[in-house]
């Protein structure tokens, strides 16, 4: 798999892996980045602006876990006359807590995460509904979280990674367990006022921290000390960059679908998930009209290479009844905001809430 020499050098190559691996959570993250890398703390930041600037880094930020927050969550299978598929996309969309919403090509074609605070007053399974309603939907297929075999989007950026290349270990980027841990510690209100801080993009300064600690009224060492501890409850699972994977280079994004035995759904989750091609890997409900239950994430450079990684892991786990799903459009990704009321203002509106 050959790197994207055209666009990025090798200092910029380690530079996004470090930053999706995880910016330090210091006054001066630069200035740890030069040391690790061997440049220049000045160069380094002018870099990542203009990764910015070219739209291949996306956003800087915690990545919070919705579950540990509180938030309840799903992925959502909606089916549309092709017609009516961007109206209905817009509709979708302008629900607060839709962070993802894509086209895909498949009859069920328009895919959304969606996440409700826990002062849902609506709740999920009934915002959904209404998103049905409102979209006009044909179709719509709840399919939220049963198992989390492993969560962890990094894409390589030096090219090194082979097809079907699996890791060194079994552990996975973040598991069900550490989900099950962070369940153990509440959310106060002063963990909110830190949670609102981190999730704002890294502002591209010597000292970020400072800047964002400033725009809630916090003092910086208070708000890297809170970073820290939500790292270590594992309600953060890191703060890093998000990439744009298609200006990244990784033009192909398949979402592979397996009909796997129940007998067999912890070894074969376990195998798919040890792939380093997989970013997601997920056991959702099934129905008669979506047979499939175990959802791994995989983006290549080319849909020919997603096929073999396809291929490579169909022929390590021996399932054959299996699908991949490609992005065709993209109608919103973003980070769900926490703790912010948008959502209850989107009830307020649109939910008929007594």
């Amino acid at each position: 798999m050959q790197p994207p020499t055209d666009q990025f050098d090798p200092l910029d190559q380690r530079l996004l892996n470090e930053l999706q691996a995880g910016v330090p959570l210091t006054a001066d993250p630069f200035a740890v980045l030069a040391d690790r890398l061997g440049g220049d703390a000045d160069d380094l930041l002018a870099r990542v602006r203009r990764m910015k600037e070219r739209k291949v880094v996306r956003q800087i930020s915690g990545i919070f876990d919705t579950r540990a927050l509180g938030y309840v969550g799903s992925l959502v299978a909606a089916k549309y006359e092709p017609s009516r598929l961007e109206a209905a996309a817009e509709v979708v969309s302008a629900h607060p807590g839709v962070s993802h919403n894509y086209e895909r090509n498949h009859p069920f074609n328009l895919w959304y995460t969606l996440a409700v605070p826990p002062d849902s007053r609506l709740g999920l399974e009934r915002t959904v509904d209404l998103l049905h309603a409102q979209s006009a939907a044909q179709a719509t297929r709840l399919l939220p979280t049963l198992r989390l075999f492993k969560i962890g989007v990094k894409f390589d950026m030096t090219g090194s990674r082979q097809v079907g290349e699996q890791a060194d270990d079994d552990t996975p980027a973040y598991s069900e367990a550490d989900q099950a841990a962070a369940a153990q510690h509440p959310v106060t209100d002063r963990d909110k006022a830190m949670i609102r801080a981190l999730q704002r993009d890294l502002p591209l300064t010597r000292e970020p921290f400072a800047e964002l600690a400033r725009g809630e009224g916090v003092a910086a060492d208070e708000l890297l000390a809170a970073a820290a501890r939500f790292l270590d409850r594992r309600q953060m699972r890191r703060f890093a960059a998000v990439i744009r994977h298609r200006q990244a280079g990784f033009g192909a994004n398949a979402m592979g679908v397996w009909a796997v035995p129940e007998g067999r759904i912890d070894e074969v989750g376990r195998q798919l998930a040890a792939f380093k091609a997989v970013s997601h890997c997920y056991l959702r409900p099934s129905y008669p009209d979506w047979p499939y239950n175990i959802f791994t994430m995989v983006h290549a450079r080319s849909k020919e290479e997603c096929e073999a990684e396809l291929a490579a892991m169909a022929d390590a786990t021996g399932i054959t009844q299996r699908g991949a799903l490609y992005s065709t459009r993209e109608f919103k990704k973003v980070r769900v905001k926490y703790f912010v009321g948008d959502t209850e203002a989107w009830e307020a509106t649109h939910g008929n809430v007594e």
